[in-house]
């Protein structure tokens, strides 16, 4: 049976090797490596609480939007397993399962969603539309900010953090207000490092 993780319409695709077994080694070293670009991405972060303001999504919307749905959603997954077992690879100082059940455990749930919402996109071409990646990924952002909304909006009976006395406003102010400016420049950069990635190399 062919290995077939991702397509020709991705960066990955262009350059996957022909046997079987070398495109699963190729994945899996994908994957892996994919996950330490985005701990290093998570490192790089403006400590803002509850949720710090980090790289993790530009690192996230541009691995998918180069390797595809699978790779994508794959890298992300490995990523949240290696939190859970305490690995340090998130924003924070900690990781482990109550890492995960905290406040920014909507942000990086939704992170699945932000990778397979690009990836599919890509998968059908998008990495080489700057316009149409770009749509796609401002999508899949907004779907995170949502998830992290509705996560922040969940806790909040038991969070400090959480103002009782206006609790949309709360969580609002700390799931999606820091982020859009920011979630918007990150989506742009993404789109075009990967689309000019792209017309550089099918060129070749």
């Amino acid at each position: 049976m062919a290995v077939t993780l991702t397509t020709p319409n991705t960066l990955l695709g262009l350059y996957q090797p022909k046997g079987d077994a070398a495109k699963l080694a190729s994945n899996l070293a994908t994957v892996v490596l994919g996950t330490l670009l985005i701990t290093i991405c998570a490192k790089i972060n403006v400590p803002v609480w509850p949720v710090p303001v980090t790289l993790q999504g530009f690192a996230i919307a541009a691995l998918s939007a180069a390797f595809g749905m699978r790779i994508g959603v794959a890298t992300v997954a490995l990523y949240l397993v290696e939190g859970a077992f305490g690995l340090p690879v998130f924003a924070g100082a900690s990781a482990g399962i109550p890492y995960l059940m905290g406040p920014t455990g909507g942000f990086l749930f939704g992170f699945l969603v932000m990778a397979a919402i690009i990836g599919f996109a890509a998968d059908r071409g998008a990495s080489g539309k700057p316009l149409t990646l770009f749509i796609a990924m401002v999508v899949a952002d907004a779907v995170l900010l949502v998830l992290g909304f509705a996560w922040l909006m969940a806790l909040a009976g038991n969070a400090g953090w959480i103002d009782q006395n206006d609790v949309v406003g709360s969580a609002f102010r700390g799931a999606i207000q820091p982020f859009v400016v920011w979630d918007i420049l990150k989506m742009a950069l993404a789109a075009l490092t990967v689309t000019g990635a792209w017309n550089l190399l099918s060129k070749r």
